[in-house]
């Protein structure tokens, strides 16, 4: 039998429709669109202010619209994979939620854990459960309610992040040289003084201490965090490209995490690509963490081919990184 490999066979995306812009943030601290322009390339990001609802509602709305654009029949779904630094709760996991709500009845859930490469590292666990031949389809989504864990009195962090959800269905396949060809990932372990969110785990658990000193929002040295990022996003695009005989003739698209614009012109300039071939959306959305890779294939969608080559590469807390190649499966226009 053919090697089994995992495409992606659709892609859904959601955004919350309050937008907070950087004229309204400028009102509620001290900044400016300028300086946050300037700095980090964020000129608007989406937030979810309705009360009650969290990362679940989000990751449900990309799932619902990816189902019906695929029109995949949801008895046929295997799993489902959540990838969040925001969940619903410290338990059940979100996509149990997820599940739930969109009714599957053959599917387990489990919710993975990798800040900001949290959409990388799972799209790679679960091609490689799709490659093992137990399961033909999962359902794998990116989603952060980042607007819960920011203290909007730092000027620092507050500017940086946005709320939303983006989900891709993957399949089995047995075409030849199509969808997840290779991953190179790294964890440094370096990076918990550096990118953080204090109180509310075992360690330091909520307490009127720890609600009074503003410990459960997150922390980030930028200037450290920034140069760890650009470091290695762009080694790890070098090493995944030199190893698959990649480079700036052959990449039709490169798609890194939306964290600064100044650390995605960073990666482009390493593999000597345009940014026309960079998918970036950080001044609509800013950063969504787990979300932003597959919101923006999701944004880009019509405008890939089959056969397109793709890097995919982010950097995130406890300074995990890492790169991928994909061969894209479809026509998105079609």
């Amino acid at each position: 039998m053919d090697r089994i490999n995992a495409i992606i066979t659709g892609v859904g995306g959601y955004v919350p429709d309050y937008i907070l812009n950087n004229d309204e943030l400028s009102r509620m601290v001290d900044t400016n669109d300028e300086w946050i322009m300037t700095r980090v390339g964020i000129k608007e990001r989406h937030i979810l202010t309705e009360e009650g609802l969290g990362t679940s509602y989000m990751a449900r709305k990309a799932a619902k619209q990816l189902m019906q654009k695929t029109g995949v029949d949801p008895d046929s779904i295997d799993a489902v994979i959540v990838t969040t630094s925001t969940a619903d709760y410290k338990f059940p996991s979100t996509a149990s939620i997820v599940l739930g709500k969109l009714g599957l009845k053959n599917a387990f859930a489990f919710d993975f854990w990798g800040a900001c490469c949290g959409f990388l590292y799972t799209l790679d666990v679960a091609a490689t459960m799709i490659q093992s031949g137990r399961y033909k389809k999962i359902i794998v989504i990116g989603a952060d309610k980042m607007s819960s864990v920011v203290d909007y009195k730092d000027r620092q962090t507050c500017p940086l992040f946005g709320d939303g959800a983006a989900a891709v269905l993957l399949e089995a396949t047995e075409e030849q040289n199509i969808g997840v060809m290779d991953s190179y990932f790294r964890t440094d372990g370096k990076g918990l003084p550096f990118l953080h969110l204090k109180a509310g785990g075992s360690v330091c658990p909520p307490s009127h201490f720890t609600v009074d000193h503003r410990l459960h929002y997150l922390y980030q040295e930028g200037r450290t965090v920034f140069r760890y990022a650009v470091t290695n996003m762009s080694n790890d695009c070098a090493i995944i490209a030199e190893r698959n005989g990649l480079n700036k003739d052959n990449i039709q698209w490169v798609v890194p995490h939306q964290a600064n614009m100044r650390i995605i012109e960073a990666v482009a300039k390493r593999l000597e690509l345009p940014m026309e071939q960079v998918m970036v959306n950080i001044e609509r959305y800013g950063n969504t963490s787990a979300a932003t890779i597959p919101l923006a294939i999701w944004e880009y969608e019509n405008k890939l081919k089959k056969g397109d080559n793709l890097i995919l590469t982010a950097f995130g807390a406890g300074f995990v990184h890492g790169a991928s190649y994909y061969k894209w499966a479809y026509d998105g226009s079609k």
